[in-house]
């Protein structure tokens, strides 16, 4: 799953350009990786709404809570859907607006400093075995690259916006996860 060095996206990973995205400010290294949770409609899978959410093209009329989301312009660099399969929305050196306000080490703004993948799911369901491994995968790609990105520069977005945000949530395996890593 080699991170293609020349642009910075994932050599298996289809590409879907968001738009919500910049450069980081200069002299930003990236040191962090944080994991994310999502599903559109809330608990449901599938669908293709994930990508237009983060494209700013979710069909508002076909669900109810989408009209409460429209105006938001967010993207992570990557997903991960319930099968494995990935997307990336956002090359690795850019900034990706995933985070929101955040703070990581006393450091505000994780954007600047961070990658963001986003696992199809939500806080209390569990996640698929395919996701665990093409997560372990990718992690250690992007590790490979950015070694400043070790297990302990690995969070959930709860970690750096608590009270705010809540995933990946008390069904995401950590222990499963890092374990894998090492």
């Amino acid at each position: 799953m080699v991170v293609n060095n020349e642009n910075d996206w994932l050599a298996v990973a289809d590409r879907v350009l968001s738009p919500n995205f910049n450069d980081r400010p200069e002299g930003a290294g990236i040191s962090l990786l944080v994991i994310h949770n999502i599903s559109l409609p809330p608990g449901q899978y599938g669908g293709g709404y994930i990508e237009q959410f983060f494209q700013n093209r979710l069909p508002v009329a076909e669900h109810e809570f989408f009209d409460s989301i429209k105006e938001l312009q967010v993207s992570a660099h990557l997903l991960i859907e319930r099968s494995g399969r990935v997307v990336q929305f956002v090359p690795l050196t850019k900034r990706a607006w995933h985070a929101g306000v955040s703070c990581h080490d006393g450091i505000e703004n994780c954007n600047d400093f961070s990658i963001g993948i986003e696992l199809e799911g939500t806080d209390h369901q569990s996640f698929t075995s395919e996701q665990y491994e093409r997560l372990v995968a990718i992690t250690k790609d992007i590790q490979s690259k950015f070694p400043a990105i070790k297990a302990g520069r690995i969070v959930g977005h709860s970690d750096i916006a608590p009270g705010r945000k809540t995933d990946p949530g008390p069904a995401f395996d950590w222990d499963r996860y890092l374990e894998k890593l090492s």
